[in-house]
């Protein structure tokens, strides 16, 4: 048993009813507002008035006082009672029959027509069809007949309205609407009165034990089963709820929602008409008659009348929550929704759910917690409350009272088992991060936010810089010292940056990274510092932080210029000459931030490529002077500048030929590109045949400085070169081989006569075949396509005749008679233009309606 349901309180005692006469018994009672009326074995009935009060703790007491007793003259037993109050009267059975008696009085009603004999037994419809608010409904059980009458009580008469027939004599009855629910001798039956429909429950013999037909609900009875089962059945013939486990001697039954009462030899047993489990059991002796009465459940044994008081319903629930039946508890909060008001139930709903939510998180059942909390409508608070210190010290949050748990706090609860305060974090960490963004934290997300991020900190948990960097309500003063004591900076910066003191987050990291505090959450923390400070709104904050940064690492710190967006309304662009001033003292840093303006962002300003193109000239000069050097630096810096030189046209090319730079070194191809740069190709192209000796160069040279030009002026640069390499006084194979190849490799560009008017005689064909045929094919095919565009364009023209032709049509005959189309003036002059259809006009009118329509 796990829940007290119910107090067994005296009504009426012995003394009081019947004093000292030991033979006089208790037959029957009947309830009816504050009256209780008993019907004894010497044929008398009594009227008590109960009165009812309670104590200040809730303890209920009767004070009964007797009002009359009448007896009724039949020298039987007054079998049954029932109190009809619309119609202030008693429906009494006596020696087998039925009479009427004023409440009041206890006066017997006189009239004709009154009296029933014959009657067994008898049951008041409580689910009445007439429609008649003074007419009571009985259905009526008459002895040694195998038929159910169905009669009309009023105030001063009894009518028969209907007999039914049934197929063995009835035992017992009840009746709901046109439902009589029948315990026959052999079987349990339901019939319908109104259209003779019946239906077999179940087998049962009536010898053997006392049958049990209740009503408990609309159209739903229940019944006394073999086997010590209480069955509950519906007017189809179905049972909705699983049955009860009673005693095999049950003698009564009564329901009060959700339990149901049986009486049997000694004891009262209480089960839930929910669960269909044992609730309470009461020591009784002697008792024979249980009935509920309009919520009241009625006791009596042979000598004394006693009230089953049900305890209030959230007594019930806070004591099976205090014996930690948390199921049960909340089974019995869900079974007793429809007896409540639907707002009441709500708030006493919610308050149950976190109760049992706390219950089961004592029991580190955490699921089944979480599921309670978030039902119920936990305040988050009073959850964190439970950890020391989570809190914040500005809160303005105290527990629920009364209070929705036993702990003090989580000290208590884990009684020094480190392994469940670690388990109760965790689960607070999951059940907060659920509920932080959920409209039920409006109000207090501050609380929440800032107890999930002392815990992420002191758990080391990985989601503490996902909170940081998104959307939060942590509170700075709280925060702060907290992530200091768990050595937190890199955490500690991204709440200082989200509270707007970027300042004292740079301030916080630049000290991580210089080794003054110890933080291993970013190994690349001095990236991470370089990155954002390249999107720092705040220039005075970039500016101060930039020299730390460039002292670092040059090629990473300059990366505070190169990749801070372009301007917007949040973020102020930085000028690149101020920049430039800046970097001054940092070369590698100013090469990087010139590169990024000239090369990447495409910025074409002279000043710029002038100080670009200089700075890789010093580079390569430094790297040239420099011993041990390593051939591969030099080769990589070299081919940085000379890729500057030929794509940029804005740099200052004299300055950079001046004596004191390209032209005093061995840089021959930047010195030849140069050249180009000022158009003097035969200066660049001999550098590179005669001082260089390259002919890959020389051609590489040609390719380059013709680019993006026509025919004639790439034609021009080789053959200059042509006559490099045939021009020389002093016979030079070499050269004679790079003619050759010359020649061979871009025969397509060489004017071929002028080529062989400057051969030598003495050269063989042979070594030009391959130059021959490219000439002789590039001639063929510039011949062709000559060809082919000459008939294009005279098919074109024979067209633009033919359409000239179509228009001119017949002769158009002018005279001075003849006015003009457009104007209506005759014609002065032979000159006209002719519109489609041989219309003539006039040549300023044409011109006109020409302009006009476009």
């Amino acid at each position: 048993m796990s829940v007290k349901a119910f107090e067994l309180v005296p009504a009426v005692g012995r003394e009081l009813l019947m004093a000292d006469k030991a033979l006089i018994n208790i037959e029957c009672i009947e309830f009816c507002g504050k009256h209780l009326y008993v019907g004894t074995s010497d044929c008398f009935i009594y009227q008590f008035l109960l009165e009812e009060s309670a104590s200040a703790k809730g303890k209920v007491t009767y004070s009964p006082q007797k009002l009359l007793h009448k007896y009724l003259g039949l020298k039987k037993p007054v079998s049954e009672l029932r109190a009809t109050s619309a119609l202030e009267r008693l429906i009494v059975l006596c020696d087998c029959t039925i009479m009427v008696v004023d409440m009041a009085s206890l006066e017997p009603v006189t009239s004709s027509g009154t009296r029933i004999k014959g009657v067994l037994s008898f049951c008041v419809n409580e689910n009445p069809v007439s429609g008649d608010p003074f007419c009571v409904e009985i259905g009526v059980i008459l002895a040694k007949r195998r038929t159910v009458q169905i009669y009309m009580v009023y105030e001063d008469r009894v009518q028969m309205a209907k007999e039914v027939a049934t197929p063995e004599q009835p035992c017992a009855v009840s009746l709901d609407g046109y439902f009589l629910c029948l315990a026959l001798s052999t079987q349990y039956i339901i019939l319908n009165y109104n259209t003779g429909a019946s239906q077999d429950l179940f087998p049962y013999n009536s010898q053997e034990k006392k049958p049990i037909v209740k009503r408990v609900g609309r159209e739903e009875f229940l019944l006394a089963a073999p086997g010590g089962l209480g069955m509950f059945a519906t007017a189809e013939g179905i049972s909705q709820r699983a049955p009860v486990k009673w005693s095999e001697n049950v003698i009564g039954a009564a329901v009060c929602f959700p339990y149901v009462v049986a009486l049997d030899d000694g004891f009262v047993t209480v089960h839930s008409m929910l669960d269909q489990q044992l609730k309470q059991t009461l020591s009784f002796r002697d008792g024979h008659i249980l009935q509920d009465f309009e919520g009241k459940v009625v006791l009596a044994s042979t000598k004394a009348v006693y009230v089953l008081v049900p305890l209030p319903l959230e007594k019930q629930i806070q004591d099976l929550l205090a014996g930690h039946h948390v199921e049960e508890a909340l089974t019995l909060t869900e079974g007793a929704r429809r007896n409540i008001p639907k707002e009441k139930f709500q708030v006493m709903y919610r308050r149950i759910l976190q109760q049992a939510g706390f219950i089961l998180f004592g029991n580190l059942q955490f699921l089944e917690a979480k599921e309670h909390f978030r039902k119920g409508q936990l305040d988050a608070r009073e959850l964190i409350s439970l950890y020391p210190l989570l809190l914040p010290a500005t809160t303005s949050f105290t527990r629920c009272h009364p209070p929705l748990h036993e702990f003090a706090d989580l000290n208590q609860l884990a009684q020094g088992d480190q392994e469940k305060v670690q388990q109760c974090k965790r689960f607070l960490i999951s059940y907060l991060r659920e509920v932080r963004g959920t409209e039920g934290t409006n109000g207090w997300r501050e609380d929440v936010d800032t107890a999930l991020l002392k815990l992420y900190a002191e758990e080391n948990h990985e989601s503490l810089l996902d909170l940081l960097a998104s959307d939060n309500a942590c509170l700075l003063p709280e925060s702060a010292p907290w992530l200091e004591k768990h050595c937190k900076y890199f955490a500690l910066g991204l709440l200082y940056h989200y509270n707007g003191q970027d300042d004292a987050a740079l301030q916080t990291w630049v000290r991580v990274v210089d080794g003054e505090l110890q933080d291993f959450t970013r190994s690349d923390l001095y990236e991470y510092v370089v990155d954002f400070l390249s999107f720092c709104p705040s220039l005075p904050v970039v500016w101060k932080y930039a020299d730390w940064a460039l002292k670092k690492n040059q090629e990473v710190g300059v990366q505070i210029f190169t990749r801070r967006p372009k301007e917007d309304k949040q973020q102020k662009q930085m000028n690149p000459d101020d920049v430039i001033k800046y970097l001054h003292k940092y070369k590698q840093a100013t090469v990087l931030y010139l590169e990024h303006l000239v090369l990447d962002k495409r910025i074409q300003k002279e000043r710029f490529h002038t100080h670009l193109a200089v700075l890789y000239l010093e580079r390569v000069l430094s790297l040239i002077s420099t011993s041990h050097t390593p051939a591969k630096q030099v080769t990589h810096a070299r081919e940085q500048f000379q890729r500057l030189l030929k794509e940029s046209n804005l740099y200052q090319v004299h300055l950079l030929l001046g004596e004191k730079c390209v032209n005093d070194t061995d840089l021959l191809v930047e010195r030849a590109t140069l050249h180009g740069k000022l158009e003097e190709h035969d200066k660049a192209l001999y550098i590179l045949v005669h001082q260089l000796k390259s002919p890959s160069a020389a051609e590489e040279y040609c390719s380059w400085a013709s680019m993006s030009q026509d025919h004639t002026y790439r034609q021009r640069l080789f053959h200059l070169l042509l006559s490099l390499y045939l021009s020389t006084n002093v016979p030079h194979s070499g050269h004679t081989v790079a003619a050759v190849d010359l020649l061979n490799r871009h025969a397509e560009v060489f004017d071929a006569v002028s080529v062989l008017r400057s051969l030598p005689e003495a050269w063989s064909l042979q070594l030009l075949r391959p130059f021959f045929s490219g000439a002789l094919r590039g001639s063929m095919h510039a011949r062709r396509t000559a060809q082919v565009a000459l008939g294009l364009a005279r098919s074109e023209n024979l067209l633009l005749h033919h359409d000239r032709l179509k228009y001119l049509g017949g002769p158009v005959f002018v005279s001075e008679k003849k006015g003009c189309h457009l104007c209506h003036n005759t014609f002065s002059e032979p000159d006209c233009v002719c519109l489609p259809g041989g219309v003539p006009v006039h040549m300023h009118c044409a011109a006109q309606k020409a302009r006009d329509s476009a």
